[in-house]
């Protein structure tokens, strides 16, 4: 709902700003909607750093024994770092 708020509150601004034709004394909706459609880009703009702080936060390498020799007992590891997006 993050991203999805953000860009609401973006869309309800507009709506405000360039769709709407109303008066009131001492309120003006195009004031209102310039203030929403800010604050929907703030939000937008913290809901997609949070989204890619976490995606990077789920991603750790892997280490995985590839051979072990039985005579030295010595070990090769390898490690993988899965960083690209998943494929959808």
């Amino acid at each position: 709902m993050s991203i999805a708020g953000g860009i609401i509150l973006i869309m309800l601004g507009a709506i405000f700003t360039w769709a709407v034709e109303f008066d009131l004394a001492g309120f003006d909706i195009n004031v209102l909607g310039v203030i929403l459609m800010l604050g929907g880009l703030v939000w937008l703009l913290i809901a997609l750093y949070r989204a890619n702080v976490a995606r990077r936060a789920v991603t750790s390498p892997t280490t995985v024994v590839v051979e072990e020799d039985p005579v030295t007992h010595r070990r090769v590891y390898e490690e993988r770092r899965y960083d690209d997006p998943p494929v959808v």
